[in-house]
């Protein structure tokens, strides 16, 4: 059995940004190890998954230090796992484990990019972060861009230019178009979640999904969503997932909305997100920067309206006033009007979301990246033997 290890910075990307994909090529004839830093979803993801994990120290900040350290037991547990393909997915991962598999004589070395921080950066901090990413490619023999807009901003930093491929149409792990599809006991936890959150019968229910820091675009939907608020004040936002006080900390004014706004409903991370996809009406999503989001594809199939910033894979989801409404990211006037369209217009609504949907299903079923990417394995295994 061919051996691959898959290595991610936080073991929620595994357990969640490439959920199934390791337990499909188990079952497809490799001998899967997944890597990445401790975490209290290590436990479920083994299940998950089935498949052993190792926990390495990975830490998304700068850490030269504890990254060497990190770099040298890194290496030391590949050249005792001696797999044929190391394929690595986030940053940090990315640069620590391409290198570790070079020195430990690993003979194929592939690379997702799902989202490029340093396009938030500016001066020294930009510098360097573009650096990493170009370190982390000339260890790699294949980079994968999650997304076709990306590869061209790469292309355009010269990084990687002869070793980018965009897998299908975009996306690092597709969508599981069955398990996100409205089901009658999904119909059923949403209006119990209605119920419980107090929604009245004409209230609009605007839904964000990820991490609440501001190159989220939490800020500036806040804001818009409170201008909203004058106007209709029985709608409500629902915030999924959790604040990033270390990394990415929002300023103490949008804290207490999140806790203070009797219309703003922090939710906190939910193992499943389905239930409140499918009770809510529109997905709001204003980040500044993507590779392929996974989000908008998810809520589409379980009927959500689309408002998506204009950025890199938002707009391969989305064309603008077909599938849903793209507006320019860190934008809370285009924000407010696009959710203004969508809230005085109903039907306009209903075909963006009917739209979407098929889009989706069409092009981003998971099974087909998986058996795409499964395509690669095979042909790297082929050239190096």
């Amino acid at each position: 059995m061919p051996k691959l290890v898959r290595i991610t910075t936080k073991p929620i990307a595994l357990k969640v940004l490439l959920r199934g994909q390791m337990r499909f090529m188990k079952d497809n004839g490799f001998d899967v190890t997944m890597i990445s830093d401790k975490g209290t979803e290590v436990e479920s993801l083994i299940v998950q998954e089935d498949c052993p994990h190792i926990a390495v120290k990975l830490t998304r900040k700068i850490t030269p230090l504890s990254d060497l350290i990190s770099l040298i037991r890194l290496t030391r547990i590949l050249k005792k796992i001696k797999p044929d393909i190391v394929h690595t997915h986030t940053p940090k991962a990315g640069l620590i484990g391409l290198w570790a598999a070079k020195f430990a004589g690993v003979s194929i070395r592939l690379h997702t990019i799902a989202g490029l921080p340093w396009m938030e950066y500016k001066g020294l901090s930009r510098m360097i972060l573009k650096f990493v990413e170009k370190l982390t490619s000339i260890a790699a023999h294949q980079i994968y861009p999650n997304s076709f807009v990306q590869k061209d901003f790469l292309h355009q930093n010269k990084i990687a230019r002869k070793k980018m491929k965009v897998l299908g149409n975009g996306s690092s792990n597709g969508i599981d178009t069955v398990f996100f599809s409205v089901a009658p006991e999904l119909e059923l936890k949403a209006i119990e979640i209605k119920k419980n959150n107090r929604v009245p019968d004409d209230g609009h229910i605007w839904i964000f999904a990820g991490r609440v820091v501001k190159d989220k675009g939490v800020m500036e939907m806040l804001d818009a969503f409170c201008q909203l608020h004058h106007i209709y004040p029985e709608d409500q936002l629902w915030i999924i997932g959790n604040e990033e006080p270390d990394l990415d900390p929002l300023p103490d004014q949008y804290r207490n909305l999140l806790t203070k706004h009797n219309r703003i409903k922090s939710m906190g991370f939910q193992e499943d997100v389905r239930p409140f996809l499918t009770a809510a009406d529109t997905l709001l999503f204003p980040s500044y920067r993507e590779g392929f989001p996974n989000v908008p594809l998810q809520a589409a199939c379980l009927n959500c309206t689309l408002l998506l910033s204009d950025i890199n894979g938002c707009n391969e989801i989305v064309k603008n006033g077909e599938h849903g409404i793209l507006f320019p990211a860190k934008n809370t006037t285009a924000l407010y009007e696009a959710m203004k369209v969508i809230r005085s217009n109903p039907e306009t609504a209903e075909k963006f979301k009917t739209s979407a949907k098929e889009k989706v299903i069409k092009f981003y079923d998971r099974k087909f990246i998986w058996n795409l990417l499964l395509d690669e394995y095979k042909k790297w295994i082929a050239i190096n033997h």
